[in-house]
């Protein structure tokens, strides 16, 4: 296909080195759309004729579908996608399929089709994500009231609901779908049109081309276009981040699921045995999922070490913009399929939850916010007096709520008789989380409201 200039044949290893079919015949498709659109503009504006335009889209299409039914013979000395297509549609049509490459490059053209197929995946992943949020509300709607321990340090720290905690990997995956939504915008531009890197002599309507393939506009810059994969890293970047956060909730399973911890069970579809030891359950979806995260992170890194060093414009290094993204695109969609499932399947252990919500003196903060309300004691002051009442607790071996009062007001004498009813009222899980009631907070009904605008919202979305 460019062999004009060349009088031998490149070396085995150079062939090696150069195809890229092995990874971008996930182009496929959106090669032959793009190829379609310009022909038809390229018949449009009278630089082929009609007859060789509808030839080639006819073509194109036989193609289309032989490599839909596993029919078409990719090979390797072809290189890439491009020339695997066109030479399929020179054995279909014969000379008018060199008509095709009239006013384009293959450098313009592995970066249309790569802005299409990122666009696409953009789209696949955004649908995955909205899966996701609708499986944990729904999750939090049914466990609005589930009390569980709250967390930082990993050690605990003050009660909430399960629910709420769910509904925070909801925020997470917004802004993520955020992230998306705005590298979609970005990358919405035509590079076809652009050449090799200086634009064409030909008379070609790029906003024709354009339009006919979802883009906004043409880019404006023809060595920006075949040069740029901004877009790519970008899009990575969206990747890399939705990876950590469902990194940090497989995370969260792993020790849930861990018979010392023992807050949610995972049934036989998302767990595996082991070879040896037979009483085993393994989250091994979940640490899969943790895993995969350091492939989408290392697609980023990858990335942009091969566009660190490049002068514009296009440079074979670009070729390796592909496999890496394809792979990490890839596994994100699987660990969003994965964590969905885990989402639905996982059943929380209600009572064992609120039996670990009260350990470690979590209510310790409400009795310093009674203290505060009822005593009108300086917060700093009652958080003195609630660390001495809570060593007295640990002295005696009881909760809080067990504690006698006479043991606290040994420590505050402002903490009467009178006022005992209220004093242990404040020290349950339940009530320190209804009293969590602020807007963002973690009382029941605040969760059921968050849940349900959710879920009605994620309803209306197409």
């Amino acid at each position: 296909m460019w062999g004009g200039r060349f009088g031998a044949e490149p070396d085995p290893i150079m062939a090696d080195i150069n195809a890229s079919i092995d990874f971008d015949r996930h182009l496929y498709r959106q090669d032959i759309a793009a190829s379609k659109a310009h022909a038809a503009m390229l018949a449009k504006k009278g630089i082929i004729t009609a007859q060789d335009a509808k030839q080639i889209a006819h073509g194109l299409d036989t193609i289309l579908s032989e490599i839909e039914r596993g029919k078409f013979a990719f090979k390797r000395a072809l290189e890439d996608i491009h020339m695997n297509v066109e030479g399929r549609l020179g054995e279909l049509i014969g000379p008018a399929a060199g008509r095709l490459h009239t006013a384009r490059s293959r450098n313009d053209q592995v970066a249309t089709d790569f802005r299409l197929w990122v666009r696409d995946a953009i789209d696949g992943i955004d649908a995955a994500l909205a899966g996701y949020q609708r499986a944990l509300a729904e999750k939090a709607r049914d466990h609005a009231a589930t009390v569980m321990p709250g967390f930082t340090h990993l050690q605990p720290a003050q009660p909430v609901t399960f629910g709420h905690h769910l509904l925070a990997y909801v925020e997470m995956a917004e802004r993520d779908r955020g992230r998306f939504a705005d590298a979609r915008v970005r990358l919405n531009e035509s590079p076809l049109g652009a050449g090799a890197l200086a634009g064409t002599s030909f008379p070609i309507d790029r906003g024709m081309t354009a339009k006919a393939l979802g883009f906004a506009r043409p880019m404006a810059n023809s060595l920006d276009a075949v040069a740029d994969r901004d877009f790519a890293l970008e899009t990575l970047s969206a990747c890399a981040i939705a990876a950590v956060h469902l990194s940090r909730f497989a995370e969260e399973i792993v020790i849930w699921s861990s018979p010392l911890v023992g807050l949610i069970k995972l049934s036989d579809s998302f767990t595996t045995g082991s070879s040896m030891m037979p009483q085993k359950r393994n989250p091994d979806a979940a640490e899969l999922v943790r895993a995969k995260t350091g492939r989408i992170v290392g697609a980023l890194q990858g990335l942009m070490m091969v566009i660190k060093g490049l002068p514009l414009a296009y440079q074979k290094d670009l070729q390796e913009d592909k496999e890496g993204a394809i792979d990490a695109i890839g596994a994100l969609a699987t660990s969003l399929a994965a964590m969905t499932g885990m989402v639905r399947d996982m059943a929380p252990d209600v009572a064992r939850m609120r039996q670990a919500a009260g350990e470690g003196y979590s209510t310790a903060t409400d009795l310093a916010d009674w203290l505060t309300r009822t005593l009108k004691l300086p917060f700093r002051e009652a958080h003195r007096v609630t660390g001495r009442i809570v060593a007295k607790a640990v002295q005696a071996g009881v909760p809080l709520d067990k504690l006698p009062l006479q043991a606290m007001q040994a420590v505050e004498p402002e903490i009467t008789n009178k006022i005992t009813k209220a004093v242990f009222g404040v020290l349950s899980v339940e009530k320190s989380v209804a009293s969590r009631a602020g807007y963002g907070g973690t009382a029941p009904k605040n969760v059921r409201a968050q849940a349900k605008r959710w879920l009605k919202r994620l309803k209306q979305q197409p």
